[in-house]
């Protein structure tokens, strides 16, 4: 047995970049806290970071290759996906096949997969999920600045005096960092400014919420530059130095949105709201702008990115202490992606197919004529070519396009009619079951390499665990299929440092400062100090003793004549307007203790319980004008698909608007994946999807009976109208419901619990209430299941039944007598929904501290801890505080 030790490496979540410390102790078991060396984090970790040790199980995991379903060897799977490629491009041509890969992949990963494709394939097919994440950002950061650049740093955001957030609910996304805007507010009381159609929990906390019509932030900025113009708060001498283009874009602005009052009228806001913020932004030299994706994921997302920039641009605002435009990323690595090429726009450290001589200088590092010369087929065009049957063979890296991608119908129907499939990933997922060769690849904690987060900043991402079962990591897949393709020198690494070395190469070689991507001074890394790698910024070039925080703060910029790039853009309508049809604009986003399709975060119970079931909010206005209620199963329909939900009434919400989270796979739900709602109508020079403007219907489903289903088994319901599930400690909670007559709903529910033995199985059915219950034990005597089924609204309470499946002892006596009663035989407190994940704390503890006397945030966090760590509750413990004052005041 080997003594404990900790090991430092990198959260595998958000785009923040936390550091982790992760401890093994000597059984092998690990356990993680925040890294206070870390200069993202300084220790803190959100709700999610907070319960990495409890995704560390085999629950789910794909532990061996399987070919058509059948284990197999890792000789015969990569055999076949070498062969099936290779023959497929000597049918048909490099373009023939294609790889869709992922942020979740490390930066050695990705830049095997890349160079495979584009150096020795030779297509440029290769697209990322961060395609749905953080295109826009990159063309409209390319058109601006000559180059994928984000300026600035963390610590901006502590040294402004306004910071704005545009389509950023921070406070759930990137809560770590959020709350270091919030210590920098409290300390030297900087100015929020939150732009978002949603009142989330970050408009919670800030000083003005301008929450506009959806899409229509380029009015909105535009607007702010014809102010800035008006009021004598253009840089002119740096501009005139500095920029290009500033007369055109000026002009173009002030035709779209002259006023704040036509701006006003466009976006619908009140404005004196709007000029309050033109006249902040106008008097406050030190502001960042902070946009996330309710920019980027838009047909016109890079428009708007433009409009930002251009604000910044013509004040000089950029690459300074405390001001400058940033866009933070969802993905732990999408940067790291940006870097090596992983685009299908994109060649390798920031080169591109827009330079001429790019493919040829990357094709002399690689040592190759094989180069792929153009771009290659974005996201969304690239599961429409797998469907028609241009592309005939894919590979998918670590990600499920069949529940994220828009018009994921269409996609799982690619998905079945693509010649050839092989999906690597670490857990059985809805993409997995079209695989024709599943490989089983690495998790967070069994994988080395590096990351980079939204502010450039390089940090090792270290295994600590052992690779179990067949386990690999995605760099060793990529490089021996790129080996028995032929291409086994170009592909012999030994390990991931010298993948990285590489890497760091290519971003040196023939770079005379044109590319400010430059991180060739880590080119000769040891193997040691590669391991021992500490976070650092890039560039860091040959010569370097630390890398470079701010950039583009001498007004020197990678474009042909060192200028920045105005852009002129002007508002656009909607891609797809609403009609009677489809009445009302569906939004998609996170939830603030979920993750992508949930495949790690949907195990953990403490961050299923604050949100348990898939739930569409609603503004109550529209909720009652469609004769809906509060916790209603509604059915919604777009154009490309549809899904069910409950009902969350919401006034955050404006009226004629929905929010459904992103979240919900075929693994957690019947049908509730956005995913299936989405469009796929593209940013015309991003290529990123729609998701933020779906026209949508929504209608109340007449739900007649109600079932829930508390068990130890990982099951998969079927010929249920809805069912949803959330793990909870013990086992998992299954919510089902349905249109038919009660009686035929106790039929449908009693099937699932047929698999146990009659003589275990309790039961009792009530004709007349039409009320049904079932329980059994285990081999331990522990509750094993609990079946209730009963009409709409009539199901009993069920944390009673809960604490029986959460605990490790033999049910009682007395306890086994009343499981059928579904009640317990003595009061037990109920904690209620989840309010604070980090510390488990319920509604119903947080209702009886705030009649206690605890009447501030501080005082909640002393008495419960709520609210102390991450901070992403506090929006929600805070309106129950204002909720309690106003009915004192009654």
């Amino acid at each position: 047995m080997t003594d404990a030790r900790e090991v430092r490496t990198a959260c595998p979540y958000c785009g923040v970049g936390c550091g982790v410390q992760a401890r093994v102790a000597a059984d092998g078991t690990a356990t993680v806290r925040g890294d206070p060396g870390h200069p993202a984090n300084a220790g803190k970790l959100c709700s999610k970071g907070s319960a990495l040790g409890e995704t560390l199980g085999l629950d789910g995991r794909v532990l061996h290759p399987e070919i058509a379903g059948r284990g197999t060897s890792w000789d015969a799977a990569l055999d076949l996906v070498a062969s099936r490629f290779s023959e497929t491009i000597a049918r048909h041509g490099a373009d023939a096949v294609a790889f869709y890969v992922s942020g979740q992949l490390l930066t050695e990963d990705y830049y095997v997969a890349n160079k495979l494709m584009k150096g020795f394939i030779g297509s440029a097919n290769i697209d990322t999920n961060s395609r749905l994440c953080m295109a826009s950002s990159v063309a409209g950061h390319k058109r601006a600045f000559g180059e994928d650049i984000v300026p600035g740093v963390y610590e901006d955001l502590e040294q402004a005096d306004l910071v704005v957030l545009v389509g950023s609910n921070t406070a759930w996304c990137h809560p770590i960092l959020y709350q270091r805007l919030l210590a920098a507010r409290a300390e030297r009381g900087t100015r929020i400014v939150v732009v978002d159609p949603r009142r989330t929990a970050t408009a919670g906390e800030c000083d003005l919420h301008l929450q506009l019509r959806p899409g229509t932030d380029v009015a909105l900025f535009n607007g702010l530059l014809a102010h800035l113009v008006g009021s004598s708060a253009i840089d002119r001498d740096y501009v005139a130095a500095h920029t290009s283009g500033f007369e055109a874009a000026v002009s173009l602005a002030c035709a779209d949105a002259p006023t704040p009052r036509r701006v006003a009228e466009t976006c619908d806001l009140d404005s004196a709201e709007v000029s309050r913020f033109y006249d902040w932004f106008a008097a406050t030299a030190r502001t960042v702008t902070v946009y996330s994706q309710g920019v980027n994921q838009s047909a016109h997302g890079t428009d708007k990115v433009n409009a930002i920039l251009n604000c910044h641009l013509a004040t000089g605002r950029i690459g300074r202490p405390g001001m400058g435009p940033f866009s933070v990323t969802g993905q732990p690595n999408a940067m790291g992606g940006r870097e090596v090429g992983g685009l299908a726009n994109q060649l390798a450290a920031h080169m591109g197919f827009d330079d001429p001589q790019a493919p040829d200088r990357v094709g002399r590092f690689w040592r190759t004529a094989g180069v792929a010369r153009k771009p290659g087929l974005k996201a969304v065009d690239m599961f429409e070519a797998a469907g028609d049957g241009r592309i005939k063979a894919l590979w998918v890296m670590g990600t499920n396009p069949a529940v994220s991608m828009p018009d994921a119908g269409k996609v799982r129907a690619a998905l079945k009619a693509c010649e050839f499939v092989v999906v690597s990933d670490v857990t059985r997922t809805d993409t997995s079951q079209f695989a024709d060769v599943l490989l089983p690849a690495a998790a967070w904690g069994e994988k080395d390499g590096t990351v980079t987060n939204s502010e450039r900043l390089i940090t090792r991402q270290k295994s600590f665990l052992p690779m179990p079962g067949d386990v690999r990591p995605d760099w060793w897949i990529v490089t021996e299929v790129a080996r028995r393709m032929g291409f086994a020198e170009a592909f012999d690494y030994a390990n991931p440092a010298a993948i990285f070395r590489e890497h760091a190469a290519l971003s040196a070689f023939e770079n005379d400062g044109a590319r400010l991507f430059d991180i060739g001074g880590l080119a000769d890394i040891e193997d040691s100090t590669y391991d021992a790698l500490a976070p650092l910024h890039w560039p860091f070039p040959r010569g370097a003793s630390a890398g470079s925080q701010r950039l583009l703060g001498d007004g020197r910029f990678p474009t042909v004549d060192g200028r920045g790039r105005f852009v002129a853009v002007r508002q656009e309508g909607a891609a797809l307007p609403v009609d009677a049809a489809f009445p009302l604009v569906l939004n998609t986003g996170r939830l603030r203790d979920q993750w992508h399709t949930m495949t790690r975060t949907g195990r953990v119970p403490r961050l299923m319980a604050n949100a348990p079931e898939p739930a569409v909010e609603l503004n109550p206005v529209d909720a009652a004008a469609l004769g809906i209620a509060d916790g209603d199963l509604v059915r919604i329909e777009s154009r490309y698909g549809g899904g069910r939900a409950k009902v969350a009434a919401s006034a955050g919400q404006r009226r004629g608007e929905a929010f459904l989270p992103m979240h919900w796979s075929g693994r957690f739900a019947a049908n509730a994946a956005a995913g299936a709602l989405s469009a796929p109508v593209t940013d015309p020079f991003s290529g990123q999807p729609e998701l933020k403007h779906v026209p949508v219907r929504i209608a109340r489903e007449p739900v007649a009976w109600a079932g829930v289903l508390m068990t130890r088994r990982d099951i998969r319901p079927t010929g249920f109208v809805h069912w949803s599930r959330a793990a909870v400690a013990g086992g998992w909670v299954y919510e089902l419901s349905g249109t038919e007559p009660p009686e035929q709903g106790i039929l449908l529910a009693r099937r699932l619990v047929d698999v146990v033995p009659a003589d275990q199985l309790l039961e009792y059915t009530d004709r007349r209430s039409s009320t049904f219950r079932a329980a059994a034990t285990d081999a331990a005597g522990r509750l094993g299941e609990a079946l209730l089924v009963a009409p709409q609204g009539h199901l009993p309470e069920r944390d009673w039944l809960l604490s029986l499946l959460a605990s490790a002892e033999p049910l009682s006596p007395l306890d086994r007598r009343a499981l059928l009663s579904g009640r317990a035989p003595v009061p037990v407190p109920s904690v209620g929904r989840i309010v604070c994940s980090c510390f488990n704390v319920g509604v119903n503890q947080l209702a009886a501290a705030i009649s206690g006397g605890s009447k501030s945030l501080d005082e909640i966090g002393t008495a419960l801890k709520a609210g102390t760590n991450c901070g992403s509750c506090r929006s929600e413990i805070r309106t129950m505080l204002e909720a309690s004052r106003l009915l004192a005041a009654e």
